[in-house]
């Protein structure tokens, strides 16, 4: 376990008829996002259960590394498509890890 590392959940509900441009400008988030420096892991969901509500489960090294990824041209360009696409804002829930991920 990485002692400062930031690791979150967001959760993107899409506005009725928009799931299919949500989810794609969220798999164009994927690539640089997972090129930035200190980004360990950025995985898309979908709810099986709930059409249109997307998972991004993501982890950087730190704090920082994170708000170095708000601050980028994909994640801005992204968040100024939000309102055209999001039937809420983003629900950004903060984890800590409290296991060891081996099994």
């Amino acid at each position: 376990m990485i002692k400062n590392q930031f690791i979150s959940e967001a959760v993107l509900k899409a506005r009725e008829g928009k799931r299919a441009a949500l989810k794609e400008a969220l798999l164009k988030l994927i690539n640089p996002t997972r090129s930035e420096p200190g980004c360990l892991y950025y995985i898309l969901f979908e709810d099986k259960n709930n059409e249109g509500t997307f998972y991004m489960r993501e982890a950087f090294r730190d704090k920082a590394a994170f708000e170095f990824h708000t601050e980028t041209f994909h994640f801005k360009n992204f968040a100024a498509q939000m309102d055209s696409l999001l039937e809420e804002p983003i629900q950004l829930i903060e984890l800590a890890q409290v296991s060891d991920p081996e099994m």
